[in-house]
């Protein structure tokens, strides 16, 4: 399973999100600390979810970071984190 699927099928199963949107920016970082060969190394999470409301923003980061841990350890160099209203 690829890195971006992981991240997705994590975030589906812990937060079942409104929407759920797992970019990979890798590219956009070539050469920058963290970049290797095939990328899935930068990515960008945008997701709506019932579960962050009243959540201040750090608490809602720590969320997400608590069930990406293990890939934000090894496989992840970068994450940027955008939390939507659920509409």
């Amino acid at each position: 399973m690829s890195v971006k699927d992981t991240l997705q099928a994590k975030l589906s199963d812990r937060f079942t999100p409104a929407f759920l949107d797992v970019i990979d920016e890798s590219m956009q970082h070539h050469g920058h600390a963290g970049w290797r060969e095939g990328g899935e190394t930068h990515f960008r999470v945008r997701i709506a979810a019932q579960h962050f409301a009243g959540m201040s923003r750090v608490a809602q980061h720590r969320a997400i970071h608590d069930v990406l841990e293990d890939d934000l350890k090894g496989r992840v160099h970068a994450l940027a984190i955008e939390i939507l209203p659920v509409e």
